[in-house]
């Protein structure tokens, strides 16, 4: 590419004419002189449909003496195949000639080719470039995406004095489009007065490129006169970014302004209907398609099958494929994958075999819906038969299916499967790479991961919110905040996922100031208002005792998700705000939005810690009444609590028995904890037996009963259960506290010595109390002063 570039470069100065024929070269008066034999070639030449006869007219015309008319020649440039020997050995070429010999090259996918002859157009014979010449090249440099070469090409073009003709102009503009050179094509496009629907279709593209939707729908907004292009792109735009009603908007509004949708169309909003759920308005497309198309083409056939398959309606995805007189490997992928996520494994499976026996034609993404399928410990043996099947048919080969393979075999727990897949890939990209930190980040190999991210070639941001997020699973704080720091510093943009990941750390730990600067952030970059990031600000102001912050925020989400409600019923139950939470559940309910398991966890806390027990009991009968939600251990354990607290313990040990299922030691905990509140050692002997049971060596457990044994004045039961906490080797955990600092968590217990400034910190505390025990008359007070001096 570079010598391109230079030849270009070496005739920036070159002195050209002024003026260049757009015009084809008419015969000459020679070939006038063959009038009836010259029109007789040219009309075959026209009506030549091969390669075989093309050869042929050129024989002949070589055999009567023609073969130096330009005219005739430029007729035999159609055919690639043997265009290029007839242009090297024509003894004159005109700029049909050159711009034949590169549209030639360019419709055939040679947009190199393309090129070079335009360098050697410059280079020879620069007073034949004309329009159409640059108007070739510049389709050929946007098709390589170069914007160097794109630059000069657009200053040659200025030199030439073509810059003020429209086609230039709209080449010039989807030149740049293409070539990633959004801006410089705005500046362009500003300086035409009465730009083309061409050119404006162009910016529209470049636009949502760029800058996204907003300012591609305010152009199209602004458009003069739209064609089906128009339509059909903003639609296109509008679905791929995931914007669900303006979507179906403009596509409906392309009806009533009397275009007809073609089926990438038709695709674009089903794909709407099917992330959305859209159901109805699918059917009702559906409906349309039957109704106004002649046949329905495979494109949007697949559009079809993926849209019922996701949706659950399996019957009439199967229906759809019947119908399609030409199924490809998508067909029957959309099907398979659409019977899995319906949670018929086995179906799919079958149905993958069966079209290995049909044999039916079948790609790489199949593979990798069923390796997805697989990706569970039940299948893991048809997944290593079907790694097999891939190493024999060589798609092992093809990126995909190694990344599912690695996938594959860190869901199903086998490490080193996994590393041996990625090992075998002949070739990796950032997926790969990310795929193979998380499986060693699933077990815990904080190492391991580390050492794969530092050995990636290039990361974006979909690897580094991998590792922030692994930090933070495992506890890593530090290491994660660290690492957003440094992505930021390697100019890597932070995106929603970088914000919530970040920001839930920060509410784990309790850093208001760390997050509310990170919130700011988000803010800045415009991902405050994403509904996943604001939900982690709801649960860390919430952690904070921030609630009426948290409050705040969640007022301001306009389209709030399952998470948003359940987060701020979570924060108001930890503050124990329980009508609160009674209220924010009545809201969700109302706004046709279904709770989950975690929302029943969160009301049931919520009426433990405010002692509301009909509620309590209400909704804990009605989550499985109404929602067929089953009970949990955590459902179970609330209400203990629940029931405990208000000191109903008999029917909180009837809830226990009653249970479906074995009672974990969450549940006996709370049992536990509720007997010591209501001093009954009795009931809380029974709790901690099973306990015991479970095996569970949990010291709180036992310390908690030792305390029943102290409060009730049972010496002997104190003595026997720090016995059993001595032969069991368990210790009482000292209480800690902790303070944030300079953005720092910095954690105390009893007795600390292992603090870094631990000897500073001593010494203030020593002057603290003396100037206490010097200035103070509290009675109280100097005794605490006393024995810590003791």
């Amino acid at each position: 590419m570079q010598r391109w570039i230079k030849c270009v470069s070496s005739h920036l100065s070159h002195p050209l004419p002024r003026f260049f024929s757009n015009q084809q070269n008419p015969p000459s008066s020679q070939e006038l002189n063959f009038s009836p034999l010259f029109q007789k070639f040219h009309q075959s030449m026209k009506d030549c449909a091969s390669v075989s006869i093309a050869r042929k007219l050129h024989a002949q015309l070589i055999s009567k003496g023609l073969n130096s008319s330009i005219f005739l020649q430029n007729n035999l440039l159609g055919k690639i195949g043997d265009a290029k020997k007839v242009f090297d050995e024509m003894p004159e070429r005109d700029s049909v000639s050159w711009n034949s010999m590169m549209s030639a090259y360019f419709r055939n996918g040679d947009p190199e080719e393309t090129v070079v002859n335009f360098v050697y157009l410059i280079r020879y014979s620069a007073f034949l470039a004309n329009m159409l010449s640059f108007s070739c090249a510049m389709k050929a440099c946007g098709a390589l995406g170069y914007s160097n070469l794109a630059f000069q090409l657009h200053g040659l073009a200025e030199k030439f004095g073509f810059s003020s003709d429209l086609t230039i102009g709209d080449s010039v503009i989807d030149m740049y489009i293409k070539c990633g050179a959004v801006n410089y094509a705005e500046k362009v496009f500003l300086r035409i007065p009465n730009p083309s629907l061409f050119c404006i279709n162009s910016m529209v593209y470049g636009y949502s490129r760029a800058y996204g939707v907003g300012k591609a729908l305010d152009l199209f907004n602004r458009m003069p006169e739209r064609d089906c292009v128009s339509w059909n792109m903003m639609v296109s735009i509008l679905s791929q970014r995931g914007i669900g009603v303006p979507t179906l908007c403009i596509f409906v509004e392309m009806w009533t302004q009397g275009f007809r949708p073609n089926s990438m169309t038709y695709a674009s909003v089903l794909s709407i209907c099917t992330s959305f759920g859209y159901l109805e308005w699918g059917t009702h497309l559906h409906a349309r398609v039957v109704r106004m198309e002649p046949v329905l083409d495979v494109y949007l056939g697949n559009g079809l099958i993926n849209m019922y398959a996701k949706s659950g309606c399996l019957e009439l995805a199967k229906r759809v494929f019947d119908s399609l007189t030409n199924r490809n490997a998508v067909s029957l992928t959309c099907l398979i994958d659409g019977i899995a996520n319906c949670g018929f494994d086995e179906e799919a499976l079958l149905l993958f075999n069966q079209m290995r026996e049909v044999p039916v034609v079948f790609d790489e993404f199949t593979l990798v819906v069923i390796l997805k399928i697989c990706s569970h410990s039940n299948y893991i043996s048809i997944g290593r038969q079907l790694q097999a099947f891939t190493i024999k048919t060589a798609t092992d080969s093809f990126v995909p299916v190694g990344n599912a393979l690695v996938t594959m075999y860190s869901k199903c727990g086998d490490i080193q499967s996994a590393s041996l897949a990625f090992h075998f890939m002949p070739v990796r990209n950032i997926i790969s790479w990310t795929s193979i930190i998380t499986a060693f980040s699933q077990v815990g190999d904080v190492e391991k991961a580390e050492a794969f991210f530092e050995k990636m070639p290039e990361r974006n941001v979909i690897t580094w919110n991998s590792m922030i997020g692994m930090y933070t699973q495992h506890g890593l704080w530090e290491y994660g905040f660290k690492l957003y720091v440094q992505m930021q510093r390697e100019c890597v943009m932070p995106d929603e996922i970088t914000f919530a990941t970040s920001i839930s750390g920060c509410a784990d730990l309790a850093m208001l100031k760390l997050g509310i600067q990170i919130v700011a952030q988000a803010e800045k970059l415009g991902c405050g208002s994403d509904v996943s990031v604001a939900n982690s600000v709801v649960t860390m102001y919430s952690r904070c005792g921030q609630i009426e912050e948290a409050a705040k925020v969640f007022d301001t989400i306009s389209v709030k998700d399952l998470v948003s409600w359940n987060s701020m019923m979570a924060g108001y139950a930890q503050n124990g705000q329980g009508r609160k939470v009674l209220e924010i559940f009545g809201n969700m309910l109302r706004l046709k939005c279904i709770p989950d398991h975690i929302s029943y966890v969160s009301l049931l806390s919520g009426c433990s810690y405010s002692g509301l027990v009909t509620e309590g009991k209400h909704y804990f009968k009605s989550m499985s009444e109404d929602y067929s939600i089953s009970p949990t251990d955590e459902h179970y354990s609330c209400m203990v609590d629940l029931l405990g607290r208000a000191g109903l313990l008999d029917e909180a040990k009837n809830l226990i028995d009653e249970m479906p299922f074995k009672p974990n030691a969450d549940v006996w905990r709370a049992f536990l904890g509720s007997c010591k509140t209501h001093g009954n050692a009795e009931l809380a002997e029974f709790a901690l037996r099973n306990l015991l049971e479970l095996d569970v060596h949990d010291n709180r457990s036992l310390i908690l009963l030792a305390h029943i044994y102290s409060e009730s004045g049972k010496a002997e039961g104190v003595a026997d259960v720090r016995k059993l906490m001595k032969k069991r080797g368990i210790h009482k955990n000292p209480g800690c506290s902790w303070i944030e600092v300079d953005n720092r968590v910095h954690v105390f217990t009893v007795d600390e010595t292992s603090h870094p400034q631990i000897k500073d910190i001593y010494s203030m505390l020593d002057a603290i109390l003396y100037t206490l025990a010097s200035e103070c008359s509290d009675s109280k007070l100097l005794r605490v002063v006393a024995e810590y001096n003791s």
